[in-house]
């Protein structure tokens, strides 16, 4: 005899159940899945939300006055960077939008040679 009681499919045991008058002890539309060991289930979600790491977004905000000069840091700030890797940067002031407009393409090149930062495609500038 086998060590373990052999599974059933979900159908075999939804007639078993009404034949024997028993409710399903699991609801209709849940499914089944393997179980997964806990340890890598946390690993991918501190991979996911850069958690114990630096993100890409931190490193350009450490840089940000390098990047752009210390005058215009001040009146703005790289936010998120989203998945088609366009960082968003908020500008406080329409002439410090104007001054990263004109120099975005030199501003890309600076952030791309950060480490973690080489996605990075575009600016996406903002009032903020």
């Amino acid at each position: 005899m086998p060590d373990e009681p052999r599974q059933f499919s979900r159908l075999a045991e939804e007639i078993i159940g009404d034949f024997r008058q028993i409710p399903g002890e699991q609801p209709q539309r849940m499914k089944r899945r393997a179980t997964r060991p806990l340890a890598e289930l946390v690993e991918a979600l501190l991979v996911k939300h850069q958690i114990g790491r630096d993100s890409p977004e931190q490193s350009i905000r450490s840089h940000w006055s390098e990047i752009v000069g210390p005058a215009n840091a001040h009146y703005s700030h790289a936010a998120m960077i989203d998945v088609r890797g366009k960082l968003t940067v908020l500008a406080s002031h329409s002439v410090v939008r104007n001054e990263l407009f004109l120099h975005r393409k030199l501003i890309v090149e600076k952030i791309r040679k950060l480490p973690g930062c080489d996605h990075v495609r575009a600016l996406l500038l903002r009032a903020g």
